[in-house]
Parts: structure tokens; C-alpha cells; sequence
């Protein structure tokens, strides 16, 4: 069973259908029982940072989700969630991240090049290291996938996977058990399910 953490961010419904497409068992849920006796857990989110890390404590998922991913049980941050599991994101002033992984969350404005487009929306090329992270196993260098964010994430020595948007963005960051995508795959067709076929595949 796959645990979705709902912590009234963002609609769920895309993610939690494209899972079951895979033939994944999985659940939307706020019930810290269910995501303990979850295989595996995935936090999701759309909005801002700090109304998001508020949302997870006032819930006591905080602390659900980091003791669960210190105890070796597999994470997948999508978005705004990736970005959750960092030190601090700069999103109306500093807060405090998860500290899954190190990094901090910058606005992308003053450092993409004037002139594009922010937030970036659309489709992107994955750029992989020279050997790919398990995530990609499914993929080739040059997947694409979708992006919809304002900040991204920098500082971090765990990238697995950028995109290009005028410098360098971090697409993908994994540390362990813990993996964080920036894009979503469950808007991102064929590709974006192999990425989530890969977190279930149980040799994680």
C-alpha cells in the first residue's frame, strides 16, 4: 500500500489515479495510522511553502512523514513536496524545511535570465549524471516531463537530475530512501508514470 499524504494541499485525484494505472494499491489519506502501515509514502503538494509546512505541522504529519522516511521506509516528494524536504525554502520569508535533504528553496527570479517566463509551465528535458539515479530506470536521458513551479531547489548536493530553463534547475533529488521530483509526473504522460513505476517496484 502507497500512503498519499493529504494535508489539504493540492487535488490528488491525478496522482492517486495514475498509481492505480500501475496497479499500485494506494490511498489519500491524513490518518497517521495508515501512512505507518503504508510501504511507502508519497507527499505531494501545490501552493506556498510556508502555508504548506504550517499545514503539515498543525496536522502532526510533520513529524509522521520524517519518522517514517528516518526508519528507511521509501519517500517520494512531488513538487512542492520535493521542496518540503529540504532545510529552508525563501518563500515569503524563510521556513523551516523536513531536513531530509539538505538544500534550501530560492526563487527562480534574479536567477533565470530576464526575460522567462515565471512561474516555469510546461514541458522539460531531464538531464541524468553519468550513471542515473533507480528513479530514471525506466527512462533515457532527454525524458520530459511537466513543471509548474516559482522556486526551485539550490544548495543541494543530492541532485540526480536537472532541466534547463535558461541556468541550470534541479529537477530530482534523491538521498537514500528519500527521492524528490520537481516535475509532476502524473501530468507527464507515459514518462511520468515509469517514474512512479519505479518508486513502487519493491527493490527500492
Amino acid at each position: 500500500m502507497i500512503a498519499i499524504v493529504d494535508y489539504g494541499v493540492g487535488n490528488l485525484f491525478s496522482l492517486l489515479c495514475s498509481l492505480r494505472a500501475l496497479g499500485a494499491q494506494a490511498v489519500v489519506t491524513g490518518d497517521a495510522a495508515q501512512i505507518e502501515a503504508a510501504q511507502r509514502v508519497i507527499l505531494p503538494g501545490v501552493g506556498a511553502f510556508g502555508d504548506a509546512r504550517d499545514k503539515l505541522r498543525r496536522t502532526g504529519l510533520d513529524e509522521v512523514v520524517v519518522c517514517q522516511a528516518q526508519a528507511g521506509k521509501p519517500l517520494l516528494g512531488i513538487c512542492l513536496g520535493m521542496q518540503l524536504l529540504l532545510d529552508e525554502g525563501l518563500e515569503f520569508g524563510a521556513h523551516p524545511g523536513l531536513g531530509l535533504i539538505p538544500g534550501r528553496v530560492l526563487p527562480m527570479q534574479g536567477y533565470v535570465p530576464a526575460g522567462l517566463k515565471i512561474p516555469q509551465i510546461g514541458w522539460n528535458a531531464l538531464r541524468f549524471g553519468a550513471q542515473p539515479h533507480p528513479m530514471f530506470r525506466h527512462l533515457r536521458d532527454g525524458a520530459h516531463m511537466y513543471f509548474v513551479h516559482s522556486y526551485h531547489a539550490a544548495e543541494c548536493p543530492d541532485v540526480i537530475a536537472d532541466c534547463e530553463y535558461g541556468r541550470p534547475i534541479a529537477a530530482a533529488v534523491a538521498r537514500g530512501n528519500v527521492w524528490g521530483c520537481q516535475f509532476h509526473p502524473e501530468k507527464s504522460g507515459a514518462a511520468g508514470l515509469m517514474v512512479l513505476r519505479a518508486f513502487c517496484e519493491e527493490d527500492l
